[in-house]
């Protein structure tokens, strides 16, 4: 653990999840693998000829794009663009708006099923219970797992996600509206994540403290300097008094 900037008391500690709490990427490649076979499946129900295309990212992804130039704001909530997306190649596959529509919202349940479909160890559950003990915890997160099915959303008092009316980080909105929930003020608020640009910089701009780690090696690189970088999250339990 190190220190960049003079840690201030705070009142409480939000987190990102993805990458975080928890190493994200082999459960999104096992996720699109399932994916692959769920609308080979599926499709072929439809008299789509599914030996023709392997229906992975890189298929629905000219139609992620078509679906963020028709509805700009789509951006914000990685689950309703997905089902966009979802729905848009299903039609531009021969489906008429109803079927689109029914295999759209099908396959955004089956993902977010799989995608929330991990365990975690009990060491992580004892380290949120007791930083619970100590401070209100929330979750800000640009994702979509289900903190319910993943066992973790009784530590939360609070669980704000990306979404229209919840711009992505590093827009300021969730931390805005975490702030507003635990009546703190912004330097009040510890945010921790992996991200140099979604959690650090966007934590700084909306005035919060930041923790940064980088355990997994995937979030953007660091814009600007966070309060403290952690080797570990569990090294919190040592500044949460």
């Amino acid at each position: 653990m190190r220190f960049y900037r003079r840690l201030l008391p705070f009142q409480a500690i939000s987190f990102d999840l993805d990458d975080t709490l928890y190493s994200n990427h082999p459960i999104m490649l096992a996720t699109d693998k399932k994916m692959v076979s769920y609308f080979a499946r599926v499709l072929s129900d439809f008299g789509i000829d599914t030996t023709k295309n392997i229906y992975n990212f890189r298929f629905w992804f000219p139609y992620r794009q078509q679906a963020i130039s028709r509805w700009p704001r789509l951006k914000h909530d990685v689950g309703l663009l997905r089902q966009k997306s979802y729905f848009l190649g299903a039609q531009a596959l021969g489906l008429n708006s109803n079927a689109a529509t029914e295999v759209a919202d099908a396959a955004l349940a089956y993902f977010v099923e799989q995608r929330s479909n991990f365990t975690l160890p009990q060491a992580t559950h004892d380290f949120l219970a007791y930083l619970k003990s100590k401070k209100p915890l929330v979750a800000i997160t640009n994702g979509n797992v289900d903190t319910d099915k993943i066992g973790i959303s009784q530590y939360f008092t609070h669980h704000f996600h990306a979404s229209i009316e919840n711009r992505l980080k590093p827009d300021a909105d969730m931390f805005n509206k975490t702030c507003v929930a635990l009546n703190i003020s912004a330097q009040q608020l510890l945010h921790v994540g992996d991200c140099g640009k979604n959690d650090v910089l966007g934590g700084v701009n909306a005035g919060c403290q930041t923790a940064w780690l980088n355990k997994y090696s995937v979030g953007k690189p660091l814009k600007i300097i966070p309060t403290l970088m952690l080797d570990n999250v569990e090294q919190l339990t040592e500044v949460v008094g």
